[in-house]
């Protein structure tokens, strides 16, 4: 069970909760599709803008370094103190640019470049201190231990300068990023449901962290002791507050406040009303983040969010882009072509040795359900009698009577499968998916088992590929949802590698 930061467990939400929403976004589909495209530009505007200031964070970082370096030795030289070492421009210039990637690589590390910046700053505080004299300690070491000259001097001035020249800079940024977002660029309005310890700890950290693009302008609560109430950010002046407005949370409030993202952070909140809110933000056209409850479900992938320790749940409508779809069609077509001109002596051997060796045709061609429910007759090579069942439940052993001899190394081997790449070609199925069922199991789905239609079906996945392919593969669902949740192009060709392998030891 997940525990809030104010120590109190999480109450259980079952999956009629966000099946409610899901019932609604299903029905009101037109009304969200008009939101779509402006709510991805946003996205898009954000996303620009966080890989612009993550990219200036780590500069600004290096030259900071670099500089105070820099800065340690010219100090050195004027007071006059220790032995007076002399190094060449160029010598220092190549040591303080080291010691500035080193300091970034050490900030990287220990996640320094996130969105979310931490309560009063201490933890960044924190992060430089440590990055700082771990560098120190190193060119210590360096000095000690090699025939490099470093002086003693000029690591104890950098120890000092370095600390005060980056924490000015990232002061400087985080007000730079603060008034691009006043001016209303890659920001997106958001309400706050909760005033509680939980709430006002949601709003410490979106009104401290710009970069995660929320901006807190609303802060809601249906308790009769919080209305009215101002809640402040936990800083040293508590500047930025929000007065608790009353509740319910409804479309129209969303709208009139231009509501973007909705954010439930009220751990005790009762099911009915999230069901509820959840709701009125599909309505309004919002989106959804909540403090995710333990047992959770729902008929929609979920993301998860970490900003400053604190997790948020949300509804994750991403799909494949434009882009990467048309890769992955060109992909498979390519190598579909590609492997039946290669195959077809291999096709036609197995289909000779198939009508020796047993009655029938070579080929099995069977009704399956594919992408977004449509139907499509998929081909492979038959490996069980003519007088079987054209559609029963899939053998999962070798040595059920179903299975022709020969069918039973096909199967082994997977050369059964070889057909499916006319599938491919015309592009029914992909390369890389979830399986295709027939269509007595899919009427037997449940709303769960439903999201492996949204993507188009393949001859090899993860659920291939793993020990559980001996078992039925609607009783393996974790597999066809962690691909859809995480699929990219690189994962098909990394499924592809494994498949090889696979195949290679014969299991």
């Amino acid at each position: 069970m997940i525990t809030t930061p104010d120590g109190l467990a999480d109450s259980t939400l079952d999956s009629a909760v966000l099946s409610s929403l899901d019932e609604h976004i299903t029905g009101n589909a037109e009304h969200i599709r008009t939101e779509t495209s402006s709510l991805k530009l946003k996205r898009t505007e954000i996303r620009r803008f966080f890989n612009a200031s993550g990219t200036l964070d780590v500069g600004a970082d290096f030259l900071a370094v670099t500089c105070s370096v820099l800065l340690a030795y010219y100090a050195y030289r004027f007071l006059h103190i220790g032995r007076l070492v002399h190094y060449s421009f160029s010598n220092v210039a190549a040591i303080a640019c080291l010691g500035g990637l080193g300091f970034v690589l050490m900030m990287k590390a220990n996640g320094a470049y996130t969105r979310a910046m931490s309560l009063l700053h201490v933890r960044d505080t924190e992060r430089v201190l440590l990055a700082t004299s771990k560098l120190c300690l190193f060119a210590f070491a360096v000095s000690f231990w090699s025939e490099i000259s470093i002086s003693r001097y000029v690591v104890l001035f950098a120890a000092v300068a370095i600390p005060l020249v980056v924490l000015s800079e990232q002061l400087l940024i985080h007000r730079l990023v603060r008034s691009v977002h006043a001016r209303g660029y890659a920001s997106r309005r958001t309400l706050i449901y909760g005033a509680g310890l939980s709430g006002r700890r949601t709003f410490t950290v979106l009104a401290r962290s710009p970069k995660l693009g929320l901006d807190p302008v609303a802060v809601v609560d249906d308790e009769p002791d919080q209305i009215g109430k101002q809640l402040r950010e936990s800083s040293y002046t508590s500047s930025q507050y929000l007065k608790v407005l009353a509740g319910p949370v409804t479309a129209e409030m969303l709208q009139a406040l231009s509501i973007e993202v909705v954010i439930i952070s009220s751990p005790s909140i009762s099911a009915e009303m999230f069901s509820r809110i959840s709701v009125e933000t599909a309505r309004a056209g919002a989106t959804l983040s909540f403090v995710p409850h333990d047992a959770v479900t729902s008929n929609r992938p979920l993301s998860y969010w970490d900003a400053d320790g604190l997790i948020f749940a949300s509804i994750d409508d991403r799909e494949l882009g434009g882009l990467p779809q048309y890769s992955k069609r060109v992909f498979d077509f390519a190598i579909s072509v590609l492997l039946l001109t290669v195959l077809a002596p291999l096709m036609i051997f197995i289909a000779v040795v198939i009508h020796l060796t047993s009655n029938g045709p070579a080929l099995f061609v069977q009704n399956r359900v594919g992408m977004n429910g449509r139907m499509f007759r998929m081909y492979k090579f038959r490996t069980m009698h003519n007088t079987s069942p054209q559609y029963a439940p899939s053998p999962t052993s070798s040595f059920d009577p179903r299975i022709t001899r020969f069918g039973a190394f096909l199967r082994r081997t997977s050369l059964d499968e070889i057909p499916q790449l006319l599938n491919v070609m015309r592009g029914n199925m992909s390369l890389v998916g979830p399986r295709p069922e027939m269509p007595f199991i899919v009427n037997q789905y449940d709303e769960l088992e439903r999201q492996r239609l949204w993507v188009k079906p393949g001859i090899t996945g993860l659920w291939q590929i793993s020990a559980d392919r001996a078992y039925q593969i609607h009783e393996n669902i974790q597999y066809d949802l962690y691909y859809i949740r995480y699929r990219s192009f690189f994962m098909d060709l990394a499924i592809l590698l494994h498949t090889i392998a696979f195949a290679m030891r014969g299991i």
